[in-house]
Parts: C-alpha cells; structure tokens; sequence
C-alpha cells in the first residue's frame, strides 16, 4: 500500500522509518511513501484515488475532509482505530476528524497563527514590546518601515500573496480578533464592516508603504521573497503558523533567537486575540480495496501509538515535533513537554485555547481561493477593501450553495 505525503526529505526518512518497524511486526505489509508538493496533494489524491495503485493513506488538510467524505474517497474507520482515535485525542481534535456521524482518520498537527517579529529590528526602531492593537500594530509598521530614496528596504509587516491559506488565514486572524468571523453557520459574513475593516488595514498598510506587495509571495514549503525577507531582516512583523519553526531555525541560525511571538493584535471592534487555527489528519482511501484498507488502519494505529517513537511518543508525533509542529495526541503532549517548552512554541501553545478553527465546509478549498484572489486585488490595488468584500462575499455564497453547504 502507499502512503501520499506533502512533507520534505527529512520527515519522509522518519516515515519511511517508521514504515520498516511496522513491516518488521508485520512482513505482509509494505508501505511505500509517495511525497508529492503540498500543491499536488489534493489533486493527486483525486485523480488518483480511485485507480487500483492509487493511494492508500493520505495526510490531508481538514478543510478537504468534507467534499473527500462525499466523494467517498474518505473511508470511515472501523471500530478498533474509532475507538483508538476518541481515546487518544482531545475531544474538539476527534468532532475534527468525525464526518456523518464517523471517525474518517486519525488526527495529528494542530497550528495556529500568531504575530512573528523580529527583537533586533524593533530595538532599533525604538520599539519596547510587541504590538497589542492595530493601532500599535500600524505603528510600530511604520517605524519599522525603511527607505533609500523612494524604494523600501525593510517593510514593517508582511503579507503573503500566492498561496491561499497563507493569504487567507493570516488576514482571517486580524477578522477574528476583530469580532469578525468569515461564515456564520454556512451564511458568509465578508460584507460584515468588522471583516471589512480587516481588508482596509490592509489597504492602509499598502499605501503607506509599510507593506509591500513586491515582497508578499510566498508557498507552502516556505520559500519565496515573503519568507526569505523575514528571514533576512528586511521584514520586522508577519502572521505565520508555528509549523515553519524548523524553516526557521534552519536559514537564520544564530539569528533565530531574535525571532517573538505574540498574540494577533486585537483590532478596534475586537475583545481578545483569535488567531485562526486549522489541522491535519491521516486518511485511509475509501476506493482501495478492503485488504488494504485493513492494513491501512492497522498502520494507522502503530504510526499514532505510543509505542512507535521515543519516550512514550508516537512516531507521528516525533516527526511533527521535528518540524516545530504541534501534535494532537494527549500522550505526545507529555512526551514532548520539554520541547514544548521553546519560547517559539511555548508562544503558540499558550494561545491555543484562544484560537479559532477556520470553517470546514463543503466547498471550503474554492472559498478559500476566492477569498484569496479579492485579498491579492487589495494587496496589488486592484480593488478597494469595500469592492473586494462585496464581491468575495457574493463569490462565496454562490461557491457554498452550489457546494450544498
């Protein structure tokens, strides 16, 4: 059987690792890891999917869950791996995974947005803390903004462009912790003037200088100038998830100890900071055949167990914990306490329980990239921020109603 992946070299040997000790138990059962770019996951996962090779296990992004369920490329679990799943994870981590009233995989990564800055630029800039509101958050932009002439060297926050959930769910967080929401149920709220408010700061931020969009393009495998302009100090503030800590780390390498993280600035008509949160599960193809789909669940259940890593950890939860990810599971929380303890991480465990779920619904990909391009339209000044959401909101309510949402 195989296994389709997103992940990078390091964490396809883990898995391939992994995969061997389970064959040693187990001689007849191969597992062969296909890694694919995140680009290609989805799409490879449902043309493929119903070929006799076609993948057996996915690790897909939860907002595919409910149009996989109905395309029954999203198997239900049997009764040993459900009840392994309701015992092993918190309770919001196992209603993530349930769709029509069954547990559809086995959860793993939970990340979430908060505000990255760097400590050196905002010393230099005469900055004491990290901003609390948008009104802090505008300007401390604006001293963190550099020139030469009429060109910008070092912009003051960063926003992606390129790549649709790192357009969306940064944005989406300023919207939450602004007392916006994007749905309400399945009724999408984007006209709301607290979601609008949100897609002006933008334009502000834009038209200052303090963001540019020449500096904005990014991809989920942390590369492009979004990234590479933080990394290198060019760039003081971004809205990034806790799973590129190892990106991090990796290109800055001394320089990683200048990197905060902060809660998502509170905007004028907000109460509290609520990044967006979304996560990840492992499925088993409803299209394989039975033989491997029973074998699927059954490497499903060493791969998330406590006896498949180190120190009382899954093997699925040393490999998130490699790339700075939060794993799921109750027992990979105390098994990685220490590392936990990473002021980066620590930062982001700690607003956990702030967070808010981003929406998954049917039609959830094509409402993220409508929203996407109407963010882009603000970002290259295309449209205004009011354009932008009138439309957004009616692409979306025509995607969710023909999704039947």
């Amino acid at each position: 059987m195989s296994f389709l992946t997103h992940w990078g070299p390091e964490q396809v040997t883990a898995l391939k690792a992994a995969a061997a000790a389970f064959h040693t138990k187990n001689p007849d059962v191969t597992v062969d890891i296909r890694p694919v770019p995140f680009a290609n996951l989805l799409s490879t996962l449902r043309t493929q999917g119903s070929s006799p090779n076609g993948p057996t296990i996915a690790g897909i992004y939860d907002l595919w869950l409910p149009e996989l369920v109905r395309d029954g490329l999203a198997a239900s679990a049997p009764s040993g791996a459900a009840a392994d799943v309701k015992a092993g994870w918190p309770g919001n981590m196992v209603d993530d995974v349930t769709k029509q009233g069954q547990v559809r995989g086995y959860p793993n990564e939970v990340d979430l947005y908060a505000l990255n800055y760097n400590k050196k630029l905002f010393a230099e800039a005469g900055i004491p803390a990290p901003p609390k509101t948008w009104d802090e958050l505008v300007a401390d932009a604006a001293k963190l903004t550099k020139r030469d002439g009429d060109k910008v060297t070092q912009q003051g926050l960063g926003v992606i462009t390129s790549w649709a959930s790192g357009a969306v769910h940064p944005w989406l967080s300023l919207v939450n912790s602004n007392g916006g929401q994007l749905l309400d149920g399945s009724t999408p709220k984007l006209d709301d003037p607290k979601v609008v408010a949100a897609a002006q700061l933008y334009a502000d931020l834009v038209k200052s200088g303090a963001t540019q969009p020449s500096m904005s393009s990014a991809n989920a495998n942390t590369t492009g100038p979004y990234l590479d302009n933080f990394v290198n100090g060019k760039t003081g503030m971004i809205i990034m998830a806790n799973w590129w800590q190892s990106s991090l780390k990796q290109a800055m390498g001394d320089r990683y100890s200048d990197i905060g993280v902060a809660p998502v600035p509170v905007g004028p008509d907000g109460t509290a900071s609520a990044g967006v949160s979304y996560s990840w599960l492992t499925m088993v193809n409803g299209k394989a055949s039975p033989a491997k789909q029973d074998a699927a669940w059954k490497f499903l259940q060493f791969l998330n167990g406590p006896d498949s890593g180190k120190g009382g950890s899954s093997a699925m939860g040393d490999i998130l914990m490699s790339m700075g990810i939060l794993p799921s599971r109750t027992s990979d929380l105390t098994a990685h306490k220490a590392d936990l303890s990473d002021p980066f991480i620590a930062a982001y465990v700690a607003e956990l329980p702030n967070a808010k779920p981003f929406p998954t619904v049917l039609g959830g990909e094509a409402m993220s990239q409508a929203v996407q391009k109407h963010i882009e339209n603000i970002v290259f000044g295309k449209e205004t921020a009011q354009q932008a959401m009138t439309a957004a909101q009616n692409e979306v309510a025509a995607i969710l109603a023909k999704a039947g949402a």
